[in-house]
């Protein structure tokens, strides 16, 4: 097999992921999240437990990963819009180290609850590795949506729509 073949095939899923947000919807039964524990930065503490009853986005995301930095803005938008209302949203930094994470955000300040890889075992679960990655916890404690791959504003209104959260989209008004 030629290299450029070997490359191409390894290195296209990868850009799939990192370029087309991919949403995953099933017709079967929903799948219950994982059992999970995190702590955020400020120590706040969640569990499958704590958050039964509200909607939770999973934002999966890194420092050096340009497509995080572009949803981010969306994110916590989203937060400002719906935060406190039966819904949260934890922003999981995967595999940087605490100092890492500190000075981009002081650089780049975000409005959710950042979650550090030390303090939960939420990406290996999902098999964070390419980002970012959403997932969408309804108020049964169920798995409603997944999106590996940044989609924008749009994509991420239409996730938590799918949870049940009442939220407008472009498409509504169409």
């Amino acid at each position: 097999m030629p290299l450029w073949s070997v490359l191409l095939t390894a290195l296209v899923p990868f850009a799939y992921n990192q370029t087309f947000a991919t949403k995953a919807r099933s017709t079967k039964p929903k799948e219950s999240a994982p059992r999970f524990n995190a702590t955020t930065t400020d120590g706040q503490k969640f569990s499958n437990a704590s958050i039964k009853g509200k909607i939770v986005l999973l934002e999966f995301w890194t420092t050096w990963c340009s497509f995080c930095a572009d949803e981010a803005p969306f994110v916590d938008k989203l937060n400002r819009e719906f935060g406190g209302k039966d819904f949260l949203i934890l922003a999981v930094n995967v595999g940087e180290s605490k100092k890492t994470v500190k000075k981009y955000l002081e650089l780049h300040p975000r409005n959710c609850k950042i979650v550090l890889t030390e303090d939960t075992n939420l990406a290996a679960m999902y098999a964070a590795t390419a980002y970012p990655i959403y997932v969408v916890i309804d108020r049964d404690g169920n798995i409603a949506a997944t999106q590996r791959g940044a989609g924008g504003e749009d994509a991420l209104r239409e996730l938590l729509a799918d949870a049940g959260l009442d939220i407008k989209t472009d498409s509504d008004s169409n």
